[in-house]
């Protein structure tokens, strides 16, 4: 038998699992990850935290398979795609790992926005710029840290920083791949899928400073013998590059094909749409962002509402006064069932935790179109709705350029509940599936060492053997008919009157607060 391990990096915590050849689930771990937050707008986590976690993991998991070890034929693994680690020569973090959850570079990015040439826009398919950007925090670090970045040999991603101190890696041997490339947002040439000097230069960083980009199968190193000791696992076990969080996930979820979508549903509602081209036309309106599947020569769009599933636990908790009681989706799912299309008329817009894609400064969630004839189940099945017109307001973006839309796989906690997963398969006009597993990037990720090592002949080949689907919605023409005049009537008012409210609404909150 062989056997590969894949881990995944995550923001909350760091998941480890075993899988054999066949893809059989042998062992699984999980430990969660500890945010700091030392100033208002800042998050910092440790460096050190991920490679604890991802090798406490891996042991449980060798531990609790009883695998010979001789038969784990490789390591591969999966992370935050919008962060970095920086090194010194000998691999050691010289300080802390900032994630996109960080803001502390307001300064840099606005006057990147208001100085510099956006050569970005035309090299990386990408227009905007923000505090969260890798290269806009390595800005800052430059600016404000000068010490420290004195010591700077290169900057890595969290889960590629593991791997490498699994290798017992140089800083000479810095490796991304293009999946955790495309998390800088800006900083690469995505024709070439490698960094551009003209970009780096223009925003005063030394290019040495970054990794050289690799492809996600390829093997960067073996396992060290001080490290082997320590896993229970073989020295000399190939170390493969592997990829971003979303990207893995993707693969996972075998979403490989242009034209196909991934709804991940969960806290921030992540959707993906893979395309073997990209257009300036969708960078000219400031909305998706565009990045690089696993897969060679496949470009994927995504876009976000941070408080997608958060706006249905926000429901639970303070308007159902049912916190922590899952039981209530189940409810509020039947009773919203009976509602008809378009929840009589009340629109909801979620943006709770404002809106990123587009990235609008001053909006708010808010209810309209309410009447004392409503009941709880039209409030909560208007915000199931809102998800979905967000999504296709950027399926639209993208039908636009020529993309055929296929296939919108779920996952996530909230593609469990059949009455969302039609109302997507009805408002975007495409099949909307689940599928029979949901262990996601750690899957691909075994995956991606299996083919990185030879083992297998391809990667959409192994992810569509191992992983199959479990349910498709079909959407209802007559259905889709009525949703569509309703998202015309949605976009008028959120682009026209609305988006003024939103403006003197936070005028409001500036004299209240």
């Amino acid at each position: 038998m062989k056997y590969y391990i894949g881990y995944d990096c995550g923001t909350m915590g760091t998941k480890a699992a075993i899988y054999s050849l066949d893809g059989d689930l042998i062992a699984e771990a999980y430990r969660e990850h500890e945010i700091k937050y030392p100033k208002p707008g800042w998050a910092e986590m440790e460096p050190e935290q991920f490679y604890n976690v991802a090798t406490d993991g891996i042991r449980e998991c060798v531990k609790k398979s009883g695998v010979n070890p001789s038969d784990i034929k490789g390591i591969s693994d999966s992370g935050i795609i919008c962060g970095l680690v920086p090194i010194d020569d000998d691999w050691n973090s010289v300080g802390a790992y900032i994630p996109f959850l960080d803001s502390r570079a307001k300064k840099e990015a606005e006057y990147i926005i208001n100085n510099l040439d956006p050569v970005w826009a035309r090299e990386a398919g990408n227009s905007e710029v923000s505090a969260y950007m890798p290269p806009v925090v390595l800005k800052w670090i430059k600016n404000n840290e000068k010490e420290k970045f004195k010591k700077i040999k290169k900057v890595v991603s969290a889960a590629q920083y593991v791997l490498g101190k699994l290798g017992g890696l140089k800083a000479r041997e810095a490796f991304i791949d293009w999946g955790h490339l495309s998390g800088s947002v800006i900083g690469f040439d995505a024709k070439k899928r490698n960094w551009s000097e003209k970009q780096i230069d223009l925003l005063g960083l030394p290019y040495e400073i970054f990794p050289k980009v690799v492809k996600p199968w390829q093997v960067v190193g073996e396992l060290s013998s001080s490290e082997a000791k320590k896993l229970g696992l073989k020295a000399g076990t190939p170390l493969i590059a592997g990829s971003g969080d979303i990207m893995q996930s993707n693969l996972g979820s075998c979403v490989t094909e242009s034209g196909m979508c991934s709804d991940v549903a969960g806290t921030a509602s992540i959707f993906t749409i893979l395309s073997d081209f990209y257009s300036q036309k969708i960078t000219d309106t400031k909305t998706l962002i565009l990045a690089f599947s696993t897969l060679e020569n496949q470009y994927m769009y995504w876009g976000f509402i941070p408080a997608g599933g958060l706006s249905l636990r926000w429901f639970r908790d303070e308007i159902l006064r049912e916190k922590g009681n899952d039981k209530s989706y189940d409810s509020m799912n039947k009773l919203a069932k009976d509602i008809s299309i378009g929840s009589d008329g009340v629109l909801f817009f979620p943006f709770l935790q404002g809106r990123s894609t587009p990235a609008w400064q001053n909006t708010s969630a808010a209810w309209l179109g309410l009447f004392g004839s409503n009941k709880i189940s039209n409030l909560y099945r208007s915000m199931m709705e809102s998800i979905a017109f967000e999504y296709l307001s950027w399926v639209t973006l993208c039908r636009g350029i020529g993309v055929d839309i296929k296939n919108t796989v779920g996952t996530g906690g909230g593609s469990k509940s059949d009455l969302w997963n039609q109302i997507k398969a009805d408002i975007l006009n495409t099949n909307y599936t689940t599928v029979n597993r949901t262990e996601g990037a750690v899957l691909a990720n075994a995956a991606l060492a299996a083919y990185g090592v030879g083992d297998t002949k391809g990667l959409s080949a192994t992810v569509n053997e191992w992983v199959k689907t479990k349910k498709v919605y079909k959407p209802i023409k007559e259905n889709n008919e009525l949703y569509m005049k309703i998202y015309n009537t949605r976009e008028d008012i959120l682009n026209g009157p609305l988006r003024d409210i939103f403006n003197r609404l936070a005028q409001l909150q500036t004299v209240i607060s």
